[in-house]
């Protein structure tokens, strides 16, 4: 398949997810690269402003971090505190920044989010507290239904998130699958839908048309 007939389908997939993303309340963009994603993003927050963001490979593949450190904000890094009680300190300052960065586990093509987290301030962020929420999802990241979305998920970015965490003892750490586990240190403890935006616009969802994170 040409590389134009892609580029062609996945302009039109972003096009019709964006649409169905603002019939659900989100302010909704498509940008053809990371690089505009980022500098759009850059956009939406004001000078001042306080930052937060949730463990997100898509948000550091844009390169915004860097852009942020760089102008006049005030960063809640959860990275740059040196142990464990900072850190969820710092993670409760998040829910009550002035906008928190993320990206998504699925998108669905009728304009839901798939979420998982294993400590559960991602998801809380996205749901209540920042005043604002810029989700960053690439299109690797659409499904065609909400079903497809949990599965998506479940079995794709969850097994391959737990790689990034030396040590963890879960069956998708150690098989690569989701084993619908009960452990200590399971990743699967809170699963949210975002079926709908309230307040109006709260949440921005950039759609990508590149693959972003897994």
């Amino acid at each position: 398949m040409s590389s134009q007939a892609v580029e062609t389908r996945v302009k039109k997939l972003g096009a019709s997810v964006v649409k169905a993303l603002g019939g659900r309340n989100f302010e909704a963009y498509y940008c053809d690269t990371k690089e505009e994603a980022a500098e759009l993003a850059l956009s939406l927050i004001p000078e001042g402003s306080s930052i937060s963001w949730g463990g997100s490979v898509s948000v550091d593949e844009t390169g915004i971090k860097d852009k942020l450190r760089a102008g006049n904000y005030t960063l809640l890094d959860r990275d740059t505190v040196d142990t464990p009680e900072e850190k969820t300190e710092m993670m409760r300052r998040g829910l009550t920044c002035d906008v928190f960065l993320t990206g998504t586990n699925a998108l669905s093509e009728d304009g839901q989010l798939v979420n998982i987290d294993g400590t559960g301030n991602r998801v809380a962020s996205m749901s209540f507290g920042p005043r604002s929420v810029i989700v960053l999802a690439g299109v690797n990241k659409i499904v065609q239904t909400v079903e497809d979305a949990y599965a998506r998920a479940r079995g794709t970015a969850a097994p391959i998130n737990a790689q990034r965490f030396p040590g963890m003892k879960t069956p998708c750490s150690v098989n690569g699958t989701c084993g619908n586990c009960k452990s200590p240190d399971c990743i699967c403890s809170y699963i949210v839908t975002t079926r709908m935006c309230r307040p109006a616009k709260r949440i921005k969802v950039i759609v990508v048309g590149e693959a972003l994170g897994f």
